[in-house]
């Protein structure tokens, strides 16, 4: 399977809002939007870091969209965020986004946060050089309570 990154296109909204709205993947993410479902605020959320210094990129895999990879936030306090459908977990996807978009973002420190117990998100992180920086505990909207959570940091 050919893994590749591009610019988002207005045709990648669609695909994402779907995918965004998964009820096992949103439990996973879990900190989330307060309300994925609501469609003005997810367009009006991609409008903001479309128009703002975020590297955002379509992942693609065999030419289809699979998913989205950012990073995003101010110098020295940037992070990665990653989204694949979970029609493709397990297929070493968010593996390889993840490399590419570091590959083309190479100012470090970066960060990445995901909750504690998403093992294959931390994974995918530890795969691609991210190591534990710290714990903490936050609300996570997709599972409705305070819950751990992992901060993990790339260094130069």
């Amino acid at each position: 399977m050919e893994i590749a990154l591009r610019p988002v296109h207005d045709s990648d909204l669609p695909v994402f809002y779907r995918q965004m709205n998964d009820p096992e993947s949103l439990w996973m993410a879990a900190f989330t939007a307060k309300d994925p479902a609501d469609r003005a605020a997810f367009d009006a959320h991609w409008k903001k870091i479309r128009a703002s210094t975020a590297v955002n990129r379509a992942i693609l895999a065999d030419g289809d969209v699979v998913g989205s990879a950012a990073v995003y936030g101010e110098p020295g306090e940037r992070e990665v965020t990653y989204w694949v459908d979970r029609a493709y977990w397990g297929r070493g996807i968010a593996t390889a986004a993840l490399s590419a978009l570091l590959a083309e973002v190479p100012e470090r420190p970066l960060y990445a946060r995901a909750a504690d117990d998403n093992a294959g998100s931390r994974r995918v992180l530890e795969k691609c050089g991210f190591r534990l920086s710290a714990r903490a505990t936050g609300f996570a909207e997709a599972r409705g309570a305070e819950i751990d959570e992992v901060v993990l940091v790339l260094e130069g």
